[in-house]
């Protein structure tokens, strides 16, 4: 047979579409050479399964090898097409049976002796192979992550010779079983925090109803700490919760453990991180810091001092819980549902305020640095706390707050809550559906009012106050909207 045909996968986004490889031997001048919009890495391939097919001891063709990437217009990368193509040329060339190579999908880098790299994307990659009802054969160290896919069918193997004895041997490749989940994650206790109950009532209230949250308070208050505890103060993730998150992760650079499947992702990146590494981007468009921290927390640490051009990128996910990322050939959507966390100074030296230490800024020192965040950034921060400065009682005094489990069983109460009445967490309602869910009583609706007079709100940062005292009010237990709640949502509405 001078033809075989292998099933693969493209990475685009979140999809893994399909790639048909078609090999194909002919007589003439012996060459190599791999059409249907190959990249570079792709087209280096032919020198890797070269080399892994001779060192393995299988006979390397020495006639016209053309391989086909199909579709021709779907554009390919990595290294993700190496056993594909080896398995391939191994079936036009005789040398493997075609008989069951129909029922498996391939995706793997090869070294240079035969022996399998893992890749990227293995659920995204296992997920559409079990849609089309086939198994996926993937290498070893990525197998544990693809298997993540309920009743997907994946085998792992480290040499490309143990997949050659699986279809010519008769020596099967032992399927890889799913994973335990490690649903009882651990993170950092929030009894560890000393003092500041209004921050520590603030995070609170963001973990029950899903809201961002700005920390402004001198260094060395508890802003990192306390935004580090946040995950822990969140329910479990759902089964889907937790794929979307593994999925979106096992797309990074830095890959996906399996152990940590079910953890809330935790992403802080350091101030200097560019536009695509925040949100995302790449000649082939790779999830950024924002779909990394679906389902999690985003810390954003500093947040002046980060670009703003790379902050203003932030209002579309934050309004949207998606990004879509384009380019001329193609574009692709990623999730981006996250929770905000972020922190700052209240002025340039850090000290304004400050009862012991003098602030050495001047009044256009602190004007320009909090100037660096825009007005339609921070309209869409749900509650903005100050974290001042602690006294010595309270650093030298015992603990003086909640466990995490107490503060978690209150969030889980007012989730469920939410999840009964809308589906989905009060940070995410819609205008038509707040005005349904969030109806204030007459004195709360006198106080709004008086509110939106006096500090100048915005129909957004309305709508957000209107959210907030919604979700104060589920904590509390209570259906409807006081003005209780309504003058503690207001409270988090402090102008910078």
């Amino acid at each position: 047979m001078s033809l075989a045909i292998v099933h693969s996968r493209a990475l685009l986004g979140l999809n893994a579409h399909p790639v048909v490889v078609e090999v194909h031997l002919a007589n003439g001048l012996p060459a190599f050479n791999l059409v249907g919009l190959p990249d570079t890495e792709v087209r280096e391939s032919r020198e890797r399964v070269r080399a892994a097919l001779t060192v393995s001891g299988f006979d390397f063709p020495a006639r016209r090898i053309t391989v086909n990437l199909a579709p021709a217009d779907l554009p390919k990368s990595s290294g993700v097409y190496d056993l594909a193509i080896a398995v391939g040329i191994l079936v036009a060339s005789g040398q493997l049976p075609a008989d069951t190579l129909a029922q498996y999908e391939f995706a793997g880098e090869l070294g240079l002796a035969g022996d399998l790299r893992p890749v990227r994307g293995g659920i995204a990659l296992a997920r559409a192979a079990h849609l089309a009802g086939r198994a996926l054969i993937v290498p070893l160290l990525s197998a544990s992550e693809a298997a993540l896919i309920p009743q997907a069918t994946v085998y792992g193997a480290q040499h490309l010779l143990e997949i050659c004895k699986h279809f010519a041997a008769g020596e099967m490749l032992t399927a890889v079983s799913t994973p335990t989940a490690a649903m009882s994650a651990s993170y950092p206790d929030l009894a560890d925090v000393r003092g500041q109950a209004q921050a520590k009532r603030a995070l609170e209230i963001a973990a029950a109803g899903g809201h961002s949250i700005l920390l402004v308070g001198p260094p060395g208050t508890g802003k990192s700490m306390l935004a580090k505890r946040l995950p822990g103060l969140l329910p479990p993730m759902s089964t889907e919760e937790a794929l979307e998150a593994a999925a979106i992760q096992s797309l990074g650079r830095g890959g996906f453990a399996p152990a940590q499947f079910g953890a809330r992702p935790y992403r802080s990146p350091h101030h200097s991180a560019s536009a695509v590494a925040l949100v995302g981007g790449g000649s082939v468009p790779q999830p950024g810091e924002v779909s990394l921290a679906h389902h999690g927390v985003l810390f954003l640490d500093e947040l002046p001092e980060f670009d703003r051009k790379v902050l203003e990128m932030l209002r579309e996910p934050l309004e949207n819980g998606q990004i879509q990322i384009s380019r001329a050939a193609h574009a692709a959507d990623f999730p981006a549902r996250f929770q905000l966390v972020a922190a700052m100074n209240p002025c340039p030296c850090g000290y304004l305020g400050h009862p012991q230490k003098a602030c050495r800024c001047t009044p256009d020192q602190v004007a320009r640095y909090r100037g660096k965040l825009s007005g339609p950034l921070l309209d869409r921060v749900d509650l903005l706390v100050e974290v001042p400065a602690l006294p010595e009682t309270a650093l030298t005094g015992a603990a003086d707050g909640e466990a995490s489990t107490a503060v978690r069983e209150r969030v889980g109460g007012a989730w469920a809550r939410q999840q009964a009445r809308q589906g989905h967490a009060n940070a995410a309602l819609e205008a038509g559906q707040i005005d349904t869910h969030c109806t204030p009583d007459e004195a709360a609706r006198a106080l709004l009012g008086t509110a939106l007079t006096r500090l100048g709100l915005s129909a957004r940062a309305y709508h957000r106050v209107l959210k907030v005292a919604r979700t104060i009010a589920d904590l509390d237990g209570t259906a409807g909207i006081g003005a209780g709640h309504v003058a503690e949502a207001i409270q988090y509405r402090r102008a910078l």
